[in-house]
């Protein structure tokens, strides 16, 4: 994975609910920034399992498991936040 993937790399790996919450934003900041620079994102290959081990993780107090991010695919709701800030950001 290259150094233009890494903030999105980390952010797919981690599923941890405050850690997601608290970088969520700034990653689809950063999309909105490099779309507009003409920077374009392999979503397949982000979309993909992760490489490497998982980071943050959290685990369910019920089942001992690590706890999926709730609501829709990572990329989607990435892919949604980046197009809601884009919005409200001065072109």
């Amino acid at each position: 994975m290259t150094r233009r993937y890494a903030l999105l790399a980390w952010h797919r790996r981690t599923s941890h609910a405050v850690m997601l919450a608290l970088s969520e934003g700034f990653a689809a900041t950063v999309l909105v920034l490099a779309e507009r620079g003409g920077v374009a994102v392999d979503w397949a290959r982000l979309g993909a399992a992760p490489d490497g081990p998982s980071e943050n993780v959290q685990i369910s107090a019920l089942t001992g498991m690590s706890a999926p991010p709730e609501g829709g695919t990572w990329e989607s709701r990435l892919r949604e936040r980046s197009r809601e800030l884009g919005r409200f950001m001065p072109r």
